[in-house]
C-alpha cells in the first residue's frame, strides 16, 4: 500500500510540474481551482513548484567566421608589444590574426614579433610607426634562419635537399633567363621581366632585394618561390608548404601542398598522383582521415592511401620525418638523362645517395604492400627510364651532337624546329614518361609519355637526315 502511495505521490508530482511547464501564472492558478489535488488515504502531499527561466548560453562562432575575429582576447602572458600587434592587425588584417589565433603558435604564445622582431643591424630591419624612438626593430620578411631558431632540425634537412637549389640553380642558366626576359619579355626594358616574376619566381624564388628603406621590391616580392634567398643570405621559405599565419602540418600533408608547383606539362606531377591508384583512394575516401597526427606517429590507419608527404617526407614504419625531400630517390627523373644520385653537392643535380635512398623508399612501401608487390614495381619502372634513356634520349642527343658539328643549327633555339622538338623530348614528354612510370600513372607513362616521345624521335630523325643530306637549315621544315 505504501509504494502505491508513493507512485500516485510522484505521479501527482509530474502532472503539476507538466501544468506548470505548459503555462503561465494564470493559467497555472485556473486549472489548480478546477481540478483540487487528489487525497489519498489522507495523505494530502504538499508540492511546492518553483520556476526557473531557461539559461541563455553564448556560443562564439567558429574561427572561420571573420566576424568574430574582434573578439580575439590577447592575453597568454604576451608582452605588450606582442599584444599591441594583435590587437592592431585583427582589424586592419582580419585573416591574419584569424589564421593566427587557429594555429599551433598561438596556442604556444608565440606572437607576430616573435618572427617578426630583427636586430637593429639587420639588412630588414625597419621600424613600424608605432615602435619608432623604441629599441624594437621588425622585418616584413621572415627568412628560414627565424624558423631555424625553433625548428633547427627541420632547417637543416632543408639545406641538405634538392628544395634548396631550386632558385641557385637557376642563377647559371643563361639560357633559361634568355626564354624568360629574351623571348617571352620580349627584351622590354620595363616589362620584359613579368613572366619570370609571375611565373618561374613563384616556385623556384629568387633573391629577394631591398629598397631604401629595407623593405623588399615589388621586382622580387612577393613570391612563394621555395628557394629564395634572403637578405640575411638564408635559403629556404617554410610558408612554401606551411602557408602563413596558420602554419599547419595537415596542409603540408596533403597533394596540393606541393600540386602548385609540381604541376604542368614538364613535370605533372599532382596529375600522375591523380592518375594513380593511390591518388584514386584519396580523392575518394580522404574526408575522414586522420591529417594532424604529430611527426613520426602518422602512420597507416590515420590514412589508407600515401599522398606526396608520406612518401617523401613522414615518419613511417622505421623511418623517422626528414624535410629533405631527396633523402629517398634513386633516379634523378627531371634531368635530360636519368642518373642515380651519387652526389654530396647539394647543387648536384645527382644530389643523393641512390642506393640507400631506394632502400628507404621500400620501406615506405612495405608499410602497405608486401616485398614481392614492391620489389617489382620498381623493376617495371626501372625498366622505362632505362628505355628512355638508352631508345630516346641517347639518340636524339648523338643527332644534336652531330648537327652541332656541321653547323647546322640555328642560334635561336626557339626558331629551330630541332631544337624545339629535342627540347620537348627530354623536358615535357621525357620526363612525363619517366616519372608516370615511377609513380604509378599509366595514362602519363604511355600516352603523354612514351606515344608522344616516339613521334618526337621520328621528327628529329627526318629533320636530322634531311640537314646532313642538304647541308642546309630548312627554311621551313613543315611548310610542304
Amino acid at each position: 500500500m505504501k509504494r502505491m502511495h508513493r507512485v500516485i505521490l510522484i505521479a501527482l508530482m509530474a502532472f503539476v510540474l507538466a501544468l506548470t511547464a505548459c503555462g503561465g501564472e494564470e493559467e497555472e492558478s485556473n486549472v489548480t481551482a478546477a481540478h483540487p489535488p487528489a487525497t489519498v488515504d489522507a495523505i494530502s502531499p504538499t508540492v511546492e513548484v518553483v520556476q526557473v527561466d531557461p539559461a541563455v548560453v553564448e556560443v562564439e562562432r567558429n574561427v572561420g567566421d571573420l566576424s568574430t575575429v574582434n573578439n580575439l582576447h590577447v592575453s597568454r602572458g604576451m608582452d605588450e608589444v606582442g599584444a599591441e600587434c594583435v590587437e592592431c592587425h585583427k582589424t586592419e588584417n582580419p585573416g591574419i590574426i584569424n589564421d593566427w589565433k587557429d594555429s599551433r603558435h598561438a596556442h604556444a604564445g608565440v606572437t607576430c614579433i616573435d618572427c617578426h622582431e630583427v636586430d637593429s643591424s639587420s639588412p630588414m630591419a625597419t621600424q613600424h610607426e608605432s615602435l619608432v624612438d623604441t629599441d624594437v626593430f621588425i622585418s616584413i620578411l621572415v627568412p628560414p634562419s627565424t624558423c631555424a631558431r625553433c625548428h633547427a632540425v627541420e632547417a637543416e634537412q632543408f639545406d641538405e635537399s634538392g628544395h634548396f637549389r631550386a632558385y641557385h640553380q637557376l642563377i647559371p642558366k643563361d639560357s633559361l633567363h634568355a626564354l624568360v626576359q629574351v623571348h617571352e619579355g620580349r627584351d622590354n626594358p620595363e616589362l620584359g621581366g613579368a613572366s619570370g616574376e609571375t611565373g618561374c619566381m613563384q616556385c623556384h624564388g629568387t633573391e629577394i632585394l631591398l629598397d631604401e628603406n629595407n623593405r623588399p621590391t615589388p621586382e622580387t616580392w612577393p613570391n612563394m618561390g621555395m628557394g629564395n634567398v634572403y637578405p640575411d643570405g638564408s635559403t629556404g621559405n617554410c610558408s612554401a608548404c606551411h602557408t602563413r599565419h596558420k602554419f599547419s602540418i595537415a596542409e603540408a600533408r596533403k597533394p596540393y601542398a606541393c600540386a602548385s608547383c609540381h604541376l604542368g606539362p614538364d613535370h605533372p606531377d599532382i596529375e600522375i598522383y591523380e592518375n594513380s591508384k593511390h591518388g584514386h583512394i584519396y580523392l575518394t575516401d580522404s574526408d575522414d582521415w586522420i591529417w594532424d597526427s604529430a611527426p613520426d606517429t602518422w602512420e597507416p590507419g590515420d590514412y589508407r592511401a600515401p599522398t606526396c608527404a608520406t612518401c617523401h617526407m613522414s615518419g613511417i614504419g622505421e623511418l623517422n620525418t626528414t624535410h629533405n625531400v631527396t633523402e629517398r630517390l634513386y633516379w634523378n627523373l627531371w634531368a635530360k638523362r636519368s642518373e642515380m644520385r651519387d652526389s654530396t653537392d647539394v647543387l648536384s643535380p645527382l644530389l643523393g645517395d641512390g642506393e640507400a635512398g631506394r632502400e628507404k623508399m621500400k620501406l615506405v612501401c612495405d608499410s602497405c604492400h608486401s616485398s614481392l608487390h614492391t620489389d617489382s614495381f620498381f623493376i617495371q619502372g626501372d625498366k622505362a627510364v632505362m628505355l628512355y634513356n638508352v631508345e630516346y634520349f641517347d639518340v636524339a642527343e648523338a643527332w644534336r651532337v652531330e648537327l652541332a658539328e656541321e653547323g647546322l643549327l640555328k642560334d635561336n633555339p626557339w626558331t629551330d624546329e630541332f631544337q624545339i622538338v629535342y627540347y620537348h623530348l627530354w623536358h615535357h614528354e621525357g620526363r612525363r614518361a619517366r616519372q608516370g612510370a615511377m609513380m604509378n600513372a599509366p595514362d602519363y607513362a604511355h600516352w603523354h609519355g612514351f606515344f608522344e616521345l616516339q613521334q618526337d624521335l621520328y621528327k628529329l630523325e627526318e629533320i636530322f637526315d634531311g640537314r646532313m643530306e642538304s647541308g642546309q637549315i630548312e627554311s621551313n621544315y613543315f611548310s610542304e
